[in-house]
C-alpha cells in the first residue's frame, strides 16, 4: 500500500469536500454538489490505493468499491448507496438543462459524503497503525 497516495488523495477529498461547503454558502448548490460527489469519489480512490487499485472510468471506480470493500463488508453499505446517489446527482448537476438543487436536497447529500469521509478516514487510520 502506498501511504503517501492514501492519505494524498484523503486531504484531496477533505480540501473539495471544504469547497463544496463554500459553494453551500454561497448559494451555489449544483456547484457544491459536484464538490461534494468529488469529495466522495477521491476518498474512495483513497481507500482503492490501500490494494493497488483504480480505474479510468468513475463507474469502474465505483465497482472496485462495491466489489473489494462493501461486499466483503469492510465498509457498510450505507456508503455504497451514498456514493451511487452523489454520482446520480454530480451527473444531474452538471449535465442536465434547468436542474437546480435546493438547499436541503443539498444538505442531504452533504451530510452523507461527510458520513462516507469519515467512514473511510477511520478505515485508512486503524489501516496505517496496523502497517507501523
Amino acid at each position: 500500500m502506498s501511504v503517501n497516495l492514501c492519505r494524498w488523495r484523503l486531504e484531496k477529498a477533505e480540501k473539495t469536500f471544504i469547497e463544496g461547503d463554500q459553494l453551500l454558502e454561497l448559494g451555489s448548490y449544483n456547484g457544491a454538489i459536484n464538490r461534494f460527489y468529488y469529495a466522495a469519489f477521491h476518498a474512495v480512490r483513497a481507500l482503492l490505493a490501500t490494494k493497488k487499485l483504480d480505474a479510468a472510468k468513475h463507474s469502474g471506480v465505483i465497482a472496485l468499491f462495491n466489489r473489494e470493500f462493501v461486499k466483503t463488508g469492510v465498509i457498510n453499505k450505507k456508503a455504497s448507496k451514498t456514493l451511487s446517489m452523489v454520482f446520480a446527482l454530480r451527473s444531474e448537476a452538471d449535465y442536465d438543462d434547468f436542474r437546480n438543487f435546493g438547499l436541503q436536497e443539498v444538505k442531504e447529500a452533504r451530510n452523507a459524503v461527510r458520513s462516507l469521509i469519515d467512514e473511510i478516514s477511520a478505515f485508512l487510520s486503524g489501516t496505517s497503525r496496523e502497517g507501523s
